[in-house]
C-alpha cells in the first residue's frame, strides 16, 4: 500500500503596494494504515519547506495576493525548485522505515 499525500499552503509572503507574492510556505503531510479494526496502525511523516518567488505586475500572467486560490500557489511551488516526486518518494520512504525498522534504539536489560 502506498501513502496518502497532502499538500497544503501554510503561508504566503507578499509585497503590500501591489500584492505580489514573495514567499511560499509549504507543507506535506504523508500517512498510510496498516492493518485493519484494533490492530490497525497509522504511520505518518511530513515535510515543510519554503519557495521564494519573484512575481513581476507587469507580466500577463501575474495573480495579486486577493486572487489566489491554494491549487494555484501549489503549482507555481511545483513549477519552480520544490520537487514534488522526490518529497513524496522521501515520505514514502520515511513510513516503509516506520513499518519495517532497520535500526533500534534502548538497552538489552
Amino acid at each position: 500500500m502506498a501513502a496518502t499525500f497532502n499538500w497544503s499552503i501554510a503561508t504566503c509572503e507578499r509585497n503590500m503596494a501591489d500584492g505580489g507574492v514573495t514567499m511560499v510556505h509549504w507543507r506535506c503531510d504523508a500517512s498510510e494504515t496498516v492493518g485493519t479494526g484494533d490492530d490497525a496502525v497509522t504511520h505518518s511523516a511530513s515535510s515543510y519547506g519554503t519557495q521564494g518567488l519573484t512575481p513581476d505586475p507587469s507580466d500577463a500572467g501575474f495573480v495579486a495576493y486577493d486572487s489566489l486560490t491554494e491549487d494555484g500557489v501549489k503549482a507555481w511551488i511545483w513549477a519552480a525548485d520544490v520537487d514534488k516526486d522526490a518529497i513524496q518518494t522521501s515520505l514514502q520512504a520515511q513510513i516503509e522505515e516506520l513499518k519495517t525498522p532497520t535500526t533500534g534504539t534502548g538497552v538489552p536489560w
